[in-house]
């Protein structure tokens, strides 16, 4: 849910069978990398839920992630870099911008006033238009996966930490879903909240995955419903563990819930299809706390 483009209404689509992803299994089963060049959770500027602006639209990043030659990326939601209408939900048809697109990670955003710049980084990968160049056609990958990937410019990875502010974590990636009443766990910063620290972390309740989708997305209402702006943000389990990406409002037949793309499916198609070689998630460097 960009601010530009106001993510899409679910609006019960009939979902064939989920595409068949070949290969590796989980996708933080592989070794992971060493990385020493953290800045410290409390003076990182560039984190989970930093404001993220691409041609004007604002979303929100999700996770950190690494390669195997070390270089370092945030994630949001591949919509934000999307050039269609703002009721485009189909990435497997809407155009992208081109990898390479300039990315700028912001603070304190508003509808008047992008905010402060704290980092730049390059478009590096787009599930969606990776789909569209794939030609794929499974129902609930082009309407669910919904990732991109930012490489941070090297002059400023070392303002990166990749734990979620005020939660921690994340402690892994959640490979078996949710059932209904589940909690999660997840930080926005839409620049509609005028920069309004304490609106951005939130819980939520699971509705229960839908066996149609064959996994792929998560609905679930949330105390404070993600807005235009928070696309792209993380969710994580009540162990901490990084379980989805904000991708849509829904309207229809749950008013005011939001989906979520399912992370393991995200990523490991990502590792298969991006050409980034050990393309990983990196876990927070703080402990996971579900405060109360």
């Amino acid at each position: 849910m960009s601010v530009r483009r106001f993510v899409s209404a679910t609006l019960g689509l009939a979902l064939a069978a989920a595409l068949a992803l070949p290969g590796p299994a989980p996708a933080d089963a592989a070794k992971p990398h060493r990385v020493d060049h953290w800045a410290s959770a409390a003076k990182a500027t560039v984190h989970p839920g930093t404001m993220m602006y691409t041609k004007g639209a604002q979303c929100t990043a999700n996770f950190v992630y690494t390669d195997r030659t070390g270089h370092v990326y945030v994630g949001y939601a591949a919509h934000c870099a999307g050039t269609g209408e703002a009721t485009d939900t189909d990435g497997c048809s809407t155009r992208s911008l081109p990898l390479g697109t300039k990315v700028v990670f912001t603070e304190g955003g508003s509808l008047v006033d992008g905010g402060t710049r704290l980092a730049i980084g390059r478009l590096a990968y787009s599930s969606w238009a990776t789909m569209k160049e794939l030609g794929t056609t499974g129902a609930n990958a082009c309407a669910y996966n919904d990732l991109a990937l930012v490489r941070v410019a090297a002059k400023d990875v070392r303002k990166i930490n990749p734990s979620v502010p005020f939660w921690g974590g994340p402690t892994g990636i959640d490979t078996d879903g949710t059932a209904a009443g589940d909690e999660v766990y997840t930080y926005g910063n839409s620049s509609i909240r005028g920069g309004l620290q304490e609106l951005s972390p939130h819980t939520g309740t699971s509705l229960g995955d839908d066996a149609a989708d064959h996994g792929w997305s998560h609905p679930l209402y949330t105390a404070s419903p993600g807005i235009p702006g928070d696309s792209g943000s993380g969710f994580m389990t009540a162990d901490g563990k990084a379980i989805g990406v904000l991708s849509t409002l829904g309207l229809a037949p749950l008013p005011a819930s939001n989906n979520i793309g399912d992370l393991a499916k995200e990523l490991r198609f990502a590792q298969q299809h991006s050409g980034i070689a050990g393309l990983l998630m990196t876990k927070g460097t703080e402990p996971f706390t579900a405060v109360p």
